[in-house]
């Protein structure tokens, strides 16, 4: 069976996957703007335009109202919170990794300290022998 409340998460980061799908978000996190105003800054036609948005749409993460002839985007960034669930769970699983790494490095360099402190040990006594 397949889990649908998977569905949101994928489009958020289907959303997030594109630049200018990111610029607009970031465009949009200033202030509210036309679906006009939002293409300005790109070069593509507001066909392209239309598209981006109704991905971003689909993610939860832009919201569009009708004020007259006008379609203005308002950023909703609530949808980028399980994103972020998503992400600090493995922040957590890779860091727990990480800081075994960190404790077998650090026992390895205090074995090869100490090895090396024999060695040396070994030869100033093999010199001492040798006068």
């Amino acid at each position: 069976m397949v889990d649908d409340s998977t569905y949101p998460l994928d489009d958020v980061f289907h959303a997030l996957a594109d630049p200018t799908r990111r610029a607009m978000l970031s465009t949009l996190a200033r202030a509210p703007l036309t679906v006009g105003e939002l293409a300005a800054p790109f070069a593509i036609s507001l066909n392209a335009t239309s598209k981006h948005i109704k991905v971003l749409e689909r993610a939860g993460l832009v919201q569009r109202s009708i004020e007259g002839r006008k379609h203005v985007c308002h950023l909703d960034a609530r949808p980028l919170h399980a994103g972020m669930e998503w992400i600090r769970h493995y922040v957590t699983f890779w860091q727990q990794r990480l800081d075994v790494l960190e404790s077998l490095l650090v026992e390895e360099d205090r074995a090869a300290a100490k090895e090396e402190r024999r060695e040396e040990r070994r030869r100033t006594n093999d010199d001492s022998d040798e006068t």
